[in-house]
């Protein structure tokens, strides 16, 4: 798609507009509330996976298109952004977003992690946020599989070609790997104890940070005791690891809820109950979790709407007990059709969207849809080297979930956002 002057000139004057009204300061929680300034806190955002590599000065990089999202992102009052830290092993690889930020055991590609730095300061210029992961369960950015590869020499498994019950074996192994477990434990220290070296200021200091989470959907894959000792065993050690590093920030797990914990409220209880953990996640996909068929998704989307209420009410519930807030931070749903096409209607995503927002204020403080693909022009369905970035990450099809500035998924996004702000 091409950016034209009326768009890039709505971002600005609407960023102008909205100019900062709230001097930038770290997020706290207080008696189950984000409060930010001293008031409480509640926020509409999305999820931006690949902002660093667009600050990045590499062959993937595009400050020109970065500034531009961000402009946009902002006028919209889309601030909380979550955020990928950087991918593991090598470029190349079927599915893995590229480039890779760890290409070996502590070896990081520096201009992807000045990349990263400069992410943060453009968020800061703006008075936005970034939720930081730090690692992935799934294959598409290396994540906990190529941690086990480099420690035991196991090959990372690649669901879309090795099966998803093998890859989910894989995974398995690594919650009592204790090799595997301490090259991501260096990767916590190397990351959160950074120094910004754009603007010399240590990580822990920098307002942009809105929150750091432990990876993106850390599961134990499995209902076996031992195996879910473990799980809980290197969530603790990281949760230690970050907080001790950095007690200013807050810090989450990135867990789906009970859908990522067997089905089993104890054990999102015992996650949620670890020492540092400020707040509790859930992610929600309805055609993924067979809420919505693919072939009738406008037809199944009351009976989707209605699952997805039941499912938060249920962590709402939990995080009450447990006095934290709760954050929908990951949910999407395909385009009419299920299209990849970036012209494909998006009706039945626009009221499945309306209602998860209707929640924020009510049975949730914040939610991030999945996610900002905003002026990405795909050029394949499966995402190739080369390509733009999209919402959608490269093992999916490209535009799918991802909404764009044309999209009248924004229309929606104001009006919720304006409601949220009255």
């Amino acid at each position: 798609m091409k950016i034209t002057p009326k768009l890039a000139g709505w971002a600005f004057a609407a960023l102008v507009a909205l100019s900062c009204s709230q001097k930038a300061s770290f997020v706290t929680v207080q008696d189950g509330q984000f409060m930010r300034g001293g008031k409480p806190y509640t926020y509409i955002g999305t999820n931006f996976w690949y902002g660093p590599i667009l600050a990045s000065d590499t062959e993937s990089g595009d400050f020109g298109r970065l500034t531009m999202e961000l402009d946009t992102l902002k006028a919209l009052g889309l601030t909380n952004l979550r955020v990928l830290v950087g991918a593991q092993g090598a470029d190349g690889v079927f599915s893995r977003v590229e480039p890779t930020l760890e290409k070996e055991p502590g070896v990081y590609d520096e201009a992807l992690l000045v990349g990263l730095d400069r992410f943060l300061v453009e968020l800061g210029k703006r008075d936005m946020q970034a939720v930081l992961y730090l690692n992935n369960s799934w294959e598409w950015s290396g994540g906990y599989g190529q941690y086990m590869e480099w420690a035991t020499g196991e090959k990372a498994l690649i669901p879309l070609i090795d099966g998803y019950v093998p890859f989910m074996q894989q995974m398995a192994r690594f919650q009592t790997c204790a090799p595997a477990q301490e090259l991501f434990y260096n990767h916590v220290k190397a990351i959160v104890g950074r120094t910004n070296s754009l603007t010399g200021k240590p990580y822990n200091e920098d307002p942009a940070i809105f929150a750091w989470q432990i990876g993106n959907e850390p599961r134990c894959f499995s209902s076996e005791k031992e195996v879910q000792d473990g799980f809980i065993g290197w969530l603790t050690e990281t949760a230690r690891i970050i907080k001790q590093l950095d007690p200013n920030h807050l810090l989450s797990t990135g867990s789906e809820g009970v859908w990522g914990c067997e089905m089993s409220e104890e054990l999102l209880e015992r996650v949620c109950r670890i020492p540092g953990v400020d707040y509790m996640t859930i992610h929600i996909w309805p055609y993924n979790w067979s809420w919505a068929r693919a072939e009738s998704l406008t037809e199944d989307l009351p009976s989707a709407i209605e699952k997805t209420g039941e499912y938060i009410g249920l962590h709402h519930r939990l995080a009450g007990k447990l006095g934290q807030p709760v954050v929908l931070e990951e949910f999407g749903f395909p385009r009419d059709g299920f299209s990849p096409s970036r012209e494909a209607s998006t009706r039945a995503r626009d009221t499945y969207y309306a209602y998860v927002f209707s929640q924020v204020g009510a049975m949730l403080q914040g939610v991030n849809f999945w996610g900002w693909s905003g002026f990405a022009d795909p050029v394949h369905t499966q995402w190739e080297h080369g390509d733009p970035y999209t919402g959608d990450p490269a093992q999916e099809a490209q535009g799918l979930n991802g909404v764009y500035i044309t999209d009248y998924t924004i229309d929606v996004i104001k009006e919720a956002i304006s409601n949220l702000n009255q």
